[in-house]
């Protein structure tokens, strides 16, 4: 545990806990690799295999045009960054009106948040993807029945690494920012919870841009979603 403190992890002080959702919630980017690749096929650009996808997603889909685009600069290649964009959200929205996820749940995610919810905590995710798609997502999986709130990215408010979705998210729940708790896998859910105020967990696993998620200055780590319950309420036990 680092910068916070066990009172900040705490079951008791925490109101609410809330979710990233690619590379925390959910493995989405083989269906990210897809919705790329075939708009890069529209344009006769060399596709990218679903290991580089992985490094070049976070920041919302904005992020990962740039980076795609400039990783084809350095092959010599040149895109439409704009139309690329525009045939990436309809390529990904074909997925999964076609049926074609790939996405998955993270291990340990539904227990986790069943638990969590029995705690009486409230749940929100606050993602830089569409909200549609996230809530899609988290029907299709049943993870909705646990969430509260989500924030998406085409909400018209400045996006992750910005505090203003957190702040939105513990607004919406009726909670203050000392009360809440960030989950999330990159630096940029670290940035957004430190300016907003809030204590954040990471996920070891996770896109984080390619960096090691090891690696960020987060107050602590869990392997899973699944193990969030037992770090709060460990934090409430008086030390021996």
């Amino acid at each position: 545990m680092r910068v916070g403190g066990a009172d900040q992890l705490s079951a008791r002080s925490l109101q609410a806990v809330l979710f990233d959702l690619d590379g925390t919630l959910l493995d989405t980017a083989a269906d990210i690799s897809l919705a790329l690749n075939r708009a890069l096929a529209e344009q006769r650009l060399t596709s990218l295999p679903e290991a580089q996808v992985r490094v070049l997603i976070g920041r919302g889909v904005p992020g990962l045009i740039e980076r795609a685009v400039a990783r084809l600069a350095v092959a010599g290649e040149s895109a439409d960054a704009g139309l690329l964009l525009e045939r990436f959200h309809f390529h990904y929205e074909r997925i999964h009106e076609l049926d074609e996820i790939q996405t998955r749940v993270y291990p340990g995610v539904v227990a986790g948040l069943a638990e969590l919810h029995a705690l009486g905590l409230s749940l929100a995710v606050v993602t830089n993807k569409p909200k549609k798609a996230a809530v899609g997502l988290l029907t299709r999986f049943g993870l909705s029945q646990w969430i509260d709130v989500v924030v998406g990215g085409d909400s018209g408010m400045h996006r992750k690494p910005h505090p203003q979705p957190l702040l939105s998210a513990c607004g919406e729940l009726g909670v203050r920012p000392a009360q809440a708790l960030m989950v999330g896998d990159s630096l940029t859910d670290v940035l957004a919870a430190r300016a907003a105020g809030l204590a954040v967990v990471c996920v070891p696993y996770g896109y984080n841009e390619g960096a090691d998620p090891r690696a960020l200055a987060c107050d602590a780590f869990v392997e899973s979603v699944g193990g969030l319950p037992a770090l709060l309420t460990v934090a409430d036990r008086p030390s021996a």
